[in-house]
């Protein structure tokens, strides 16, 4: 099938890259002239794991091209994907701008049946403005032409993207246009042989689906992060209160992790379109407002346990943080806590010593001018000479560290977790000062840290 995918970020190009692994002969267009200079050269503008390999064996088999060619982007495919950006606008809306032009220009170069997919997070209502966009485009050119627009959110998480889109859990499709809907069950189809996956629902309720569940995983983490200040409060450890919640199947076990905020691309934009569209409709949204402000406070959860333990006044001091992208497996700071973390840090005169696997590049540009910042080449020379480890992101090459390296490398033995990925018993064994999330003076953490610790004193 010819497939046409407009926008090459993060949405745009997973996509196209994985229609192409599926045998479909898919054309990626962008205005960048730059992005598609490097992905026609090999490069990659985005790290996601297992992108690259798909994008240059599909490359290499001429299935998979990227162009700046409007025109003949657009007479390319039957299917037209529009993945371009929807950055939240100053009063919290999503920006249409970029999604209305791309429909825009394939009003004005289509010249037969198109199936326009609205593959962006788009509020409620866009399909319709896509829909006009497109037949105003048309009307220029004095023509009359069937389309159909159909509403196709994608659910991709970014570290995961490309498992997520070669092995969906749930396909949503919006459409009331009978050949829409074959032509979208046939390309869907080589994504879910052993079970259909594709939902079938009205446009509306479509677009409505992927804020809905967006703003709910956000709402969950709020949720679990204002019950770990909490927990500190009572004496309770929150990873044990997460595993004991976690049981019980009407909950699962997905997104109770405290830690410093959630961030990103998505949930932060998602959450503030929701509410402004909720206001716009007359109609709050109350829990989102608190999940936005809960997710505000707690990026600096780590700060205020810096200053409870050193002061107000970080002049002299120096830290090491492990960890920049808003989560592992990806180099995206959009919104990232780390952001937050390192401005508040260095507004109180810290010098900070910062590493991160894959996101250096990309923190190098956005916290460039950061006073008292430094990037070090490794995790050990972030270490070196710092009061204290600052853990931000859940890297998995951070999770069981050397510690006794760690206590040789800090002037003092002290780690805060942003992440609680040690345990408090293990630290206490090693002489290391420790203070997560939610985890109370005298946590106990794990029973197999414990025994260790008790094994360790006879």
């Amino acid at each position: 099938m010819k497939v046409t995918v407009v926008g090459t970020g993060y949405v745009g190009l997973v996509t196209g890259a994985c229609l192409s692994e599926m045998g479909n002969h898919v054309v990626c267009l962008d205005v960048d002239e730059r992005k598609i200079r490097m992905l026609n050269d090999g490069g990659m503008p985005i790290h996601e794991p297992g992108l690259e390999a798909i994008v240059q064996r599909n490359a290499a088999a001429g299935r998979l091209q990227f162009t700046t060619d409007v025109p003949a982007a657009v007479g390319h495919g039957t299917i037209q994907f529009i993945g371009v950006g929807t950055p939240p606008d100053e009063d919290g809306s999503a920006d249409m701008q970029y999604v209305l032009a791309a429909a825009a220009s394939i009003g004005r170069h289509m010249t037969d049946y198109k199936v326009i997919v609205d593959k962006s997070t788009v509020p409620v209502g866009t399909a319709d403005r896509v829909r006009q966009t497109v037949t105003g485009a048309l009307r220029e050119r004095a023509l009359e032409m069937e389309f159909a627009v159909v509403s196709n959110p994608e659910f991709l998480k970014e570290g995961a993207a490309v498992e997520d889109c070669m092995r969906p859990d749930r396909i949503i499709v919006g459409a009331d246009d009978e050949r829409a809907i074959l032509l979208m069950r046939a390309l869907y189809q080589p994504f879910m042989r052993n079970r259909d996956r594709l939902q079938l629902m009205d446009v509306r309720s479509a677009e409505f689906t992927k804020y809905a569940a967006n703003a709910m995983l956000a709402t969950r983490i709020s949720f679990m992060n204002e019950l770990a200040l909490l927990a500190e409060r009572v004496g309770a450890d929150i990873e044990q209160v997460r595993m004991g919640i976690g049981s019980d199947p009407r909950i699962g076990t997905h997104f109770l992790y405290a830690g410093t905020g959630y961030g990103g691309s998505c949930f932060p934009k998602d959450v503030k379109a929701l509410i402004h569209a909720g206001q716009a409709n007359g109609m709050p949204l109350q829990v989102l407002g608190a999940v936005e402000a809960a997710n505000e406070r707690q990026k600096l959860v780590l700060v205020d346990k810096i200053t409870a333990r050193f002061g107000p006044d970080l002049a002299g001091r120096r830290f090491a943080l492990w960890g920049l992208a808003f989560k592992p497996n990806t180099d995206d700071m959009r919104e990232a806590p780390s952001r937050v973390i390192v401005a508040e840090l260095a507004r109180r005169g810290a010098v900070l010593q910062a590493y991160d696997p894959v996101a250096m590049p990309e923190a190098q540009r956005v916290l460039a001018g950061t006073p008292g910042l430094h990037f070090a080449a490794s995790q050990a020379e972030a270490l070196e000479g710092a009061d204290a480890l600052v853990v931000v992101t859940e890297w998995k090459e951070f999770r069981n560290p050397d510690f006794d390296a760690i206590k040789a490398a800090l002037k003092q033995p002290l780690i805060f977790d942003g992440r609680n990925i040690y345990d408090p018993a293990l630290m206490r064994m090693h002489g290391i000062e420790y203070q997560g999330v939610g985890r109370a003076a005298g946590s106990e953490g794990s029973g197999l840290a414990f025994c260790l610790e008790a094994k360790g004193k006879t």
